[in-house]
């Protein structure tokens, strides 16, 4: 996986690192059926001038599409776990639309839709 992660108007990104790499490591777990070297992930921390609120926001580039997330908070490792529950999420549904899960899903019959 190709990883690139721009800082802007942060003071120190290495206290920031450490949560990104479990992130990251987390993320590729879910991708294993990738090749490695088609999967890059951008990210870029931005703080807000007027306000104490820090924005990260992430583009997963796959083979198969573009997944983007935001999230913010109070600080730069809450605004990150925020973006990448939100990423997951996406990869996760991502992953089941291109398995066809929903062809595979057993609709109700009559009977039942009446009784519920």
């Amino acid at each position: 996986m190709k990883i690139s992660i721009s800082y802007r108007h942060i003071e120190s990104p290495r206290a920031v690192e450490s949560a990104l790499n479990r992130h990251v490591s987390k993320i590729g777990k879910l991708l294993k059926s990738y090749q490695p070297d088609l999967i890059q992930l951008h990210g870029g921390f931005e703080k807000q001038p007027h306000r104490p609120e820090y924005i990260f926001s992430a583009n997963l580039s796959l083979p198969t599409g573009t997944l983007h997330a935001n999230g913010e908070g109070p600080d730069a490792a809450t605004s990150a776990r925020k973006a990448f529950v939100e990423l997951e999420g996406q990869i996760k549904k991502h992953q089941a639309r291109l398995r066809k899960d929903y062809e595979w899903k057993r609709k109700r019959g009559k009977a039942e839709q009446a009784l519920a």
